[in-house]
């Protein structure tokens, strides 16, 4: 019976607790539920409110939302996108000048004489954005620079005719100017250093003349270089948001609003996107955009080095720990680096405080740094650390320098060709050199060249005029073999011929 009468004791308190269990759930349900409805009454809220995440500085720590910054920085961001409507006028080779000298073909189209060359219009249409109340607008060289007419578009359809502030071909970025009668909305910039992989980011532009035009994706990968002119100072973002023709030269922004690429390129097979766009950074891009808008060209720094990067032979040879660095491959007899006491072999791996990752890096970095100023940069020298102070020197002074090295390399002296030659061999202006002084044991001369000849291209990378090909001939390595795409002065022929580098 006890057993009993305690296990009916037991029964109650089981029931009483099970009862206090479902009270306290209860409980905290209607509190989780209360939480649900408050919360979904402040998302209410945001996404009804007038204030844009867009204005939000990041240095302030407000937060995202990924539901509405991409609309609101659309809609703030498009007033300040323009479209570029260029017409560029250009001479080309009159196809049927090779018959000019057959008396039938005269006799029956009646052709007394024909000319060399015709003129002809191209139509090409760009983006760009502004970045002034002024009407300044930030754009790709290869939208504005061989523009002999420009038209900008605004957003609301209004059309005014623009002149070219300044271009660069080098990073190939260009700044034009619009004179509207009103203040004109403009694009703020962020730190593209501080850009990360994986980061939502919005393209605006025209692409296939479809204005105002807003793709999506993320930063794929940062720092690629070598994907159009080898010898340009790129330090390219990638992007997976749809770039296409048309695109170029209009921004790339983050959640923010802020400008941190200038679209520029695709890889493509297809003529297409697919998948993979690069944009200028910019860092990069607000330097060019400032020494345009101040000095019409740009005036870029001078190490005078030849600089490569670290594979892991190489590292291992140099000593140095990993592969991280620019590898000094030849140091110029005269210049800034050599007057510092930089060697062949040495790794610089920090410029003015900063990591150098690679030779593109520090030859960007140079390229921006003013004629004059000092520069601290630490090397590696037999796997031991060094600090140089260098002087950063001028193009002008390359110039001046290297040609003199030519002889050297080349064995050669050049001059930019005369208009009259220009119109004998049917060339663009600025186009290749002429040798005018061989040396007779010279590459060059052993090669076959000779004088009055010209170069117009060395390893598919154009010529166009002295700096061109100093800047190409300086940064190729002692004993390496290239192609050089060379005119015959005697029958205006052209044809590739393989030159070893002294």
């Amino acid at each position: 019976m006890a057993a009993v009468k305690e296990a009916k004791q037991m029964g109650e308190k089981m029931e009483k607790g099970a009862g206090w269990v479902a009270s306290e759930v209860s409980k905290g349900i209607n509190t989780i539920r209360k939480g649900i409805d408050e919360a979904s009454h402040k998302l209410s809220l945001s996404m009804s409110s007038t204030h844009s995440p867009v204005q939000i500085s990041k240095s302030a720590g407000g937060p995202v939302d990924l539901s509405t910054a991409i609309k609101q920085v659309a809609k703030q961001s498009i007033p300040a996108v323009v479209a570029i409507e260029v017409t560029e006028s250009r001479e080309v080779e009159n196809p049927l000048l090779p018959f000019s000298s057959d008396p039938n073909f005269r006799r029956f189209f009646g052709i007394p004489k024909m000319p060399r060359k015709f003129k002809q219009e191209l139509k090409g249409l760009g983006s760009g954005m502004i970045i002034d109340a002024q009407g300044h607008i930030l754009t790709n060289n290869h939208v504005a620079g061989g523009a002999t007419k420009i038209d900008v578009v605004l957003s609301s359809g209004e059309r005014y005719p623009a002149i070219v502030v300044g271009t660069d071909p080098k990073t190939d970025l260009a700044v034009v100017k619009i004179s509207a009668k009103e203040s004109l909305p403009y694009l703020t910039f962020a730190d593209s250093d501080e850009v990360e992989v994986g980061e939502w980011v919005l393209a605006i532009g025209a692409p296939r003349a479809l204005e105002k035009t807003v793709t999506q994706g993320i930063i794929s990968a940062k720092h690629r270089a070598g994907i159009t002119d080898p010898n340009s100072y790129q330090d390219f973002l990638q992007t997976d948001a749809a770039i296409n023709p048309g695109n170029s030269g209009g921004p790339l922004l983050n959640l923010y609003g802020e400008v941190i690429g200038v679209n520029a390129a695709i890889a493509t097979e297809s003529g297409g996107f697919e998948g993979i766009g690069f944009t200028i950074p910019s860092n990069m891009a607000v330097y060019i955009a400032r020494t345009l808008i101040a000095h019409g060209k740009v005036e870029r720094g001078w190490l005078g080095v030849t600089i490569g990067n670290l594979t892991p032979e190489l590292a291992k040879r140099v000593h140095a720990d990993g592969n991280k660095g620019a590898l000094i491959v030849d140091v110029v007899k005269g210049g800034p680096a050599e007057k510092a006491g930089m060697k062949k072999d040495d790794v610089v791996i920090a410029y003015q405080g900063k990591e150098v990752a690679d030779s593109s890096v520090l030859r960007n970095n140079v390229a921006e740094t003013p004629m004059g100023q000092e520069a601290k940069l630490i090397i590696l020298r037999g796997g031991k650390k060094q600090e140089l102070t260098v002087k950063i020197g001028s193009l002008e002074e390359a110039t001046k320098i290297l040609a003199a090295s030519m002889k050297e390399r080349l064995g050669a002296e050049v001059r930019i060709p005369t208009p009259r030659e220009v119109e004998k061999y049917g060339l663009n202006a600025n186009q290749g050199v002429v040798i005018t002084w061989l040396d007779s044991k010279g590459p060059l001369k052993e090669a076959g060249f000779e004088v009055g000849d010209m170069i117009l291209a060395i390893d598919n990378q154009p010529v166009e005029g002295m700096d061109s090909f100093v800047n190409i001939v300086s940064s190729l390595k002692p004993k390496e073999k290239i192609s050089v795409l060379a005119l015959d002065h005697r029958t205006g022929n052209t044809g590739a011929v393989s030159v070893t580098i002294g």
